[in-house]
């Protein structure tokens, strides 16, 4: 099985290598596609000097910091050219441990997107302040009952993919970036009827660079889901029988 993971990265440098270096470690079947967006730190050249010593990892650059959920979408289309079966998105800031990988690949065989999830039994979150914790809880259950999400845990950047999931879902189509592109894209894919498994991660607040979650990006997640829910909304039966 052809698996891929993607890693956005911008400022990494001080993490880059050595997360490469543990995903590679886990399997041979295990591919690597870092999305650099020009990274003034020289993260871009640390992941080409990576590529060049190893054919397990390919570089995507891009011009500036284009946003989150652009860097998944680049990185989605390479693996989808390069035939994989299972892609995986995860953070650059060892936040997501490599390790869980294996469970999220086996979870994938019964479910079409696997989530590594903080909120189920076992899993949780590690040198967390409690307005983190509380923003965190608050945008998964703003999410959750305006959008009717299954998932626990709405927000996690740490997922699989099948490759049908991301072959049908429409990549040129989404809107939102940055995180509230992880939203929009649990949305579209409980929306089109697929499967959605959990499996428990510790999420560790990174021990090193700077929390690329920002204020504006609080209130962009609000506006997506806003904008999701009154999509939902006007698709509903109810809606559409009164329209007529």
């Amino acid at each position: 099985m052809d698996v891929r993971v993607i890693i956005p990265t911008y400022n990494e440098r001080d993490n880059i290598a050595a997360l490469v270096g543990k995903i590679l470690a886990l399997d041979n079947n295990v591919r690597v596609i870092i999305v650099d967006d020009n990274s003034p730190d020289g993260t871009g050249k640390i992941a080409e000097e990576i590529r060049e010593n190893t054919l397990r990892v390919d570089v995507i650059h891009r011009s500036g910091k284009l946003g989150l959920g652009t860097a998944y979408i680049a990185g989605f289309k390479k693996a989808l050219a390069e035939g994989a079966d299972r892609v995986i998105t995860m953070d650059a800031d060892f936040s997501h441990d490599p390790a869980y990988i294996p469970d999220l690949v086996a979870l994938a065989n019964r479910f079409d997107v696997t989530i590594g999830s903080r909120y189920i039994p076992g899993g949780g979150t590690r040198n967390w302040g409690w307005k983190r914790r509380f923003i965190s809880w608050g945008a998964n259950t703003f999410a959750r009952i305006m959008l009717g999400l299954k998932a626990n845990d709405c927000t996690a950047g740490f997922r699989c993919y099948r490759r049908d999931v991301l072959s049908g879902i429409g990549l040129d189509q989404f809107i939102s970036d940055g995180y509230s592109f992880l939203i929009e894209m649990l949305f579209k894919c409980q929306q089109r009827g697929h499967t959605v498994g959990e499996t428990p991660i510790v999420f560790v607040n990174r021990a090193r660079g700077r929390s690329k979650i920002s204020q504006r990006e609080i209130y962009r997640a609000m506006y997506t889901v806003m904008r999701l829910a009154l999509r939902r909304l006007m698709s509903s039966p109810s809606v559409q029988t009164e329209s007529r």
